[in-house]
């Protein structure tokens, strides 16, 4: 996984799938954004890279065919239509058979987001009328099912291609592009079980780059015809670990992840899905072990970096930067290098090492341009340093394309640390889009309660907060579920209950400022004013700019407890 990115939250969808030499190891930019046409909430909303709508039919043959229809999220519900899925057969748009209409009963949350929009400039409409549209589609029943990409009206031609499709189709060039050809194979060769595996895991990738939850169960259904047309296929079966990850379904991963390695106990993604899993459900000694196992048997920029975590989530942050640069070093491919070059970043800025992460930043963009985390952690850097317009700007280019929870909570805090007129404003429309993002995915079936209780903590509900929080924990225990426990507990006014969990939260050694603030502020609370201290100036020492607000009111703390 690749929790660098987001210390304290899991993500988005962005640490379930790192980059790896297989399927998306170059990220592709978004070639979809959400572009309105107006600035009213009925101004429509194209986004092409969204292909639920499809439809694969199984003739009585050995010729069956995935039939793709026109896929767009349209603010005019009377044309926004999705099939129903079922096991071997699927509808198409003009076969005369039912489709699902997407607006017959329109979600509370949808209409809330579209008035929102309509009330903001251009900019932010564009943020809000895609969370609005990808909301309506996510929340049909039959908005899931597999099609070709609409891009431009074209789907590309692909050359003959062997039975089981290699994943390095995938890393060859554009991801978009590469998906397209994979279905324009399988509509010729649907017994290609590889293939459907393959389409599968790009899925996974293309929701981890692009924040698309919805992809989801496009991601599933492929992997389950894969599955269906050969039981053991272990890339399926590592495919569906990885999807099970995304998901934040660690149990499950850890399930598919030993399926796939009974069959093949060399498979880079199932060793690699099976350390993300045990990292997510806190068993980290166990997941130690299956680093070193993973490391003996396939090194490569996959292990390594789940190895450099490991070693990070113990507070051993010499070998993990080693590691990590030993990654760097072997890493040939743009998408490896903008990955693990953005993961040293990350590592550098969670200790305060504003310099040095802003040069692996920009080695991450030099390899990829357009890569989300480097953006981001370079515009968190920017923060940390005081170069708050840089930060807001290069932040609202991020939210802009994919907002994902802790960039538009950043986003957030910066807009109210800088507190212009209209900030404030602004800074509730990017805590909107967080609870729009957790509605769709939370429809396309990811467990996302952390990000609900880290966000809702501070800018939210806090009860709702609290109860995600308390429902995440009884899942797993790992030190980020237990600072979100923690700290919900805190805002909630029970201090003398959080105070347990914060000091789980950073007994590892795990160096993150956030936590030992958190802690700080929770000893302060309880009466334990040296160990407040202790911590308050950890946290600072650190990591002085680890958060907009946070750092701020860490110092406020910190004079209060002398």
């Amino acid at each position: 996984m690749s929790p660098r990115t987001n210390d304290n939250a899991t993500p988005d969808a962005e640490k379930a799938t790192p980059d790896e030499s297989t399927v998306g190891a170059m990220p592709a930019e978004n070639t979809a954004e959400a572009t309105p046409t107006g600035d009213t909430a009925d101004a429509e909303v194209t986004t092409p890279v969204r292909d639920e709508n499809t439809a694969e039919t199984t003739p009585a043959g050995d010729t069956a065919e995935a039939t793709p229809v026109q896929d767009s999220a349209e603010a005019t519900p009377a044309e926004n239509r999705a099939e129903a899925a079922s096991d071997d057969r699927t509808p198409t748009a003009d076969s005369g058979e039912d489709t699902a209409d997407v607006a017959e009963a329109p979600d509370e949350r949808v209409v809330a987001v579209r008035r929102l929009s309509a009330s903001q400039p251009r900019w932010r409409t564009a943020q809000l009328s895609f969370c609005a549209a990808a909301l309506a589609v996510a929340m049909t029943a039959g908005a899931v099912v597999l099609g070709a990409l609409r891009d431009g009206g074209t789907t590309p031609a692909v050359a003959t291609v062997s039975n089981g499709v290699s994943p390095q189709l995938l890393a060859s060039g554009d991801l978009d592009a590469s998906i397209a050809s994979l279905q324009a194979h399988l509509r010729t060769q649907p017994k290609d079980f590889g293939g459907w595996s393959t389409l599968g895991l790009a899925y996974v990738e293309q929701a981890r780059t692009k924040g698309d939850p919805s992809r989801y169960p496009q991601a599933q259904q492929a992997l389950d015809r894969s599955l269906k047309l050969r039981p053991d296929y272990d890339p399926a079966l590592a495919g569906r670990a990885a999807l099970a990850a995304a998901r934040h379904d660690f149990t499950g991963a850890l399930k598919y992840a030993d399926l796939a390695l009974e069959q093949n106990p060399y498979s880079e993604r199932a060793l690699s899905s099976r350390i993300d899993a045990l990292v997510e459900l806190g068993r980290y000694d166990e997941a130690s072990k299956a680093a070193d196992l993973a490391d003996s048997r396939r090194p490569g920029v996959p292990v390594f970096t789940r190895y450099a975590y490991v070693h990070e989530l113990r507070g051993d942050v010499k070998t993990a930067r080693r590691v990590l640069r030993q990654a760097l070093a072997t890493a040939t491919s743009r998408g490896d290098i903008s990955y693990v070059a953005t993961a040293l970043g990350q590592l550098a800025w969670s200790q305060g090492e504003y310099d040095s992460a802003l040069t692996y930043f920009a080695r991450a963009l030099a390899a990829d341009d357009g890569y989300l985390p480097a953006l981001e952690g370079r515009a968190r850097t920017q923060a940390a340093q005081g170069d708050r317009a840089a930060a807001i700007k290069g932040m609202e280019q991020v939210v802009q394309r994919y907002p994902l929870p802790q960039p538009l909570v950043e986003l957030g805090e910066l807009y109210e640390a800088r507190g212009k007129a209209g900030d404030a404003q602004k800074a509730r429309d990017q805590y909107t889009l967080v609870n729009a993002w957790v509605s769709l995915a939370r429809a396309n079936g990811v467990d996302a309660d952390l990000d609900t209780a880290l966000a809702a903590a501070d800018h939210g509900d806090r009860t709702a907060a609290l109860k995600a929080a308390r429902d995440e924990w009884a899942r797993r225990h790992t030190v980020h579920t237990a600072d979100a426990l923690a700290w919900a507990l805190h805002v909630s006014g029970r201090d003398a209950e959080a105070l347990p969990y914060a000091r789980r939260a950073t007994a590892t050694g795990y160096r993150n400022a956030s936590f030992l603030y958190h802690l700080g502020v929770i000893e302060q609370a309880t009466g334990h004013t040296g160990k407040a201290r202790t911590a308050l100036r950890s946290a600072l020492d650190l990591n002085p700019g680890f958060s907009p607000l946070g750092a701020r009111e860490a110092r406020t703390a910190l004079e209060a407890a002398q």
